[in-house]
C-alpha cells in the first residue's frame, strides 16, 4: 500500500468509515498481535490489540500525519494497553509474559528450529528495553521514525540504541557457543 493510499484509507476512518476500519484492521493485526503476543499470554494479547483498535476508532479525531505515521500512532496505543493490562494484573510492566501451550507465537511458527531456539534464549537474556526496541524494529517492521514516536526518542537515539541492541544480542548469541 502506497503512503497515498494509507492517507486516503486513514481519512476514510476519520469518516467513520466501517470498510475503511476494516482494510486498516487487516493491514496492521498481525504485527500488533505479534508484538502484544511478546507481552501478554494469547488471549490476553488478543484482548489488547481489539482495545488498542476501539481506542483508535475512539480517538482518530486526534491523528495527525506528523512523525512516524499511522502505524506508530497505534503501536503507541497498543503499547499503553499493554502496560495498563500488565498493571491491572500487578505485574511488573517490562516482564514479558510466556504464551499459552498450544498458543506458539509467529516468531516460534516461522523459527522452529536449533538456531532459532538460541536466538529465543539470547533474546530473552536481553533486558526489556532492548527487547521491545528490536521487536518494533525488527518484528513490526516500524522505522526508526515510528518507533521514536512510540518510545517518545529521536530517530537518532532509536538507531544507536538498536546498533547497540544488537551487539548485546550478538555477544549473547556468542556465549553460547
Amino acid at each position: 500500500m502506497t503512503q497515498d493510499q494509507l492517507e486516503e484509507l486513514v481519512a476514510r476512518a476519520g469518516r467513520s468509515d466501517p470498510d475503511a476500519w476494516e482494510a486498516l484492521y487487516r493491514r496492521v493485526y498481525p504485527g500488533l498481535l505479534a508484538y502484544a503476543s511478546r507481552r501478554l499470554d494469547h488471549e490476553r494479547a488478543r484482548d489488547a490489540v481489539a482495545e488498542t483498535m476501539a481506542r483508535a476508532i475512539a480517538r482518530i479525531d486526534r491523528f495527525e500525519w506528523r512523525g512516524g505515521g499511522f502505524d506508530a500512532w497505534l503501536y503507541g496505543i497498543l503499547r499503553h494497553v499493554v502496560l495498563d493490562a500488565h498493571r491491572a494484573r500487578g505485574r511488573d510492566a517490562g516482564r514479558r509474559e510466556r504464551s499459552a501451550p498450544g498458543h506458539a507465537g509467529p516468531l516460534e511458527h516461522t523459527l522452529d528450529n536449533e538456531d532459532a531456539r538460541e536466538v529465543r534464549a539470547a533474546f530473552g537474556r536481553l533486558n526489556a528495553d532492548d527487547r521491545e526496541l528490536l521487536e518494533l524494529r525488527v518484528v513490526a517492521g516500524l522505522t526508526a521514525e515510528e518507533v521514536g514516536d512510540v518510545l517518545g526518542k529521536r530517530p537518532g537515539a532509536i538507531r544507536m540504541a538498536q546498533s547497540r541492541a544488537l551487539e548485546r544480542l550478538r555477544r549473547e548469541l556468542e556465549r553460547d557457543r
